[in-house]
């Protein structure tokens, strides 16, 4: 299956673009000629990233300051899209964040801030974008999971649940509106060089990282061939595959044991 999406003159909205991939996918966009809005919570980066892309490729870049972490902040930023009347071809929920840490060593409130981003955010900003789309009988949407989508992660219990429902809701969204016109897609990148392992409070020393670049240009590439999800780098695909192949209480016990020395004891974040 190939998708019909046209990245030229079209316009997409990245959520967290200022840093890692959300700031590669945005280049990436640019190079392929498409009008952008990226949002973030850090203004003064996406205002640099946005004269950058703007006076390299030519395109539009629209800057629109949002914080999903708090009730009513994905409203907020269709609302701000909606005053400007700009229309969003293409949907990309990257914005997210992971902790690594024993389940009780993290606050509540820390909890709540990742499921609203990773999970409330995501699924509202795709409510609120995809009805134009689908009027149109053209657009798409790329929501960022991750390869711990795919089997239990002791030790980062929380994130790995909310990239589970992250890969689950855009496969069934995939299959739900396969005759649409409108294209879905799940990222699962495993380890990437960006600021993910420093905010996670992740020990990744030794593990082999994808740069953010290769993993934005992938899944580019892929949602052009109508994946409805993709695994960039040919190890993380096989990791991926390890849950098909042993039984859940054998993979979540291999991954216990990966993880139960990188975890770093702590009491607050």
């Amino acid at each position: 299956m190939t998708s019909s999406y046209r990245f030229e003159g079209s316009t997409a909205l990245i959520t967290g673009a200022s840093s890692g991939i959300g700031k590669c996918f945005a280049r990436e966009l640019a190079q392929k000629r498409s009008n952008l809005i990226i949002t973030s919570r850090s203004k003064a980066e996406l205002e640099i990233l946005a004269s950058e892309l703007r006076q390299e490729f030519s395109v539009t870049v629209d800057v629109m300051i949002a914080d999903l972490s708090i009730p009513g902040g994905a409203q907020q930023l269709f609302d701000q899209v909606q005053a400007r009347k700009l229309s969003v071809d293409l949907l990309i929920n990257n914005a997210g964040f992971g902790k690594w840490a024993h389940f009780l060593d993290e606050s509540l409130d820390t909890y709540d801030q990742m499921l609203s981003i990773n999970i409330n955010a995501l699924t509202q900003l795709t409510y609120l974008f995809i009805p134009s789309m689908l009027a149109k009988r053209n657009g798409g949407v790329i929501n960022v999971a991750s390869t711990a989508a795919f089997q239990p992660l002791p030790y980062i219990a929380m994130y790995g649940a909310s990239k589970a429902f992250v890969l689950n809701l855009t496969e069934a969204l995939a299959a739900e509106y396969h005759n649409s016109g409108v294209h879905f897609m799940a990222l699962c990148p495993g380890n990437t060089s960006t600021n993910f392992a420093k905010i996670a409070q992740a020990n990744t020393t030794g593990m082999a990282a994808s740069s953010p670049e290769h993993v934005a240009s992938s899944a580019l590439s892929a949602f052009s061939k109508g994946n409805t999800y993709i695994v960039p780098g040919f190890v993380n695909y096989l990791t991926s595959l390890l849950p098909r192949i042993l039984t859940r209480r054998m993979t979540t016990k291999i991954v216990e044991r990966m993880f139960a020395n990188r975890i770093q004891k702590i009491t607050s974040i």
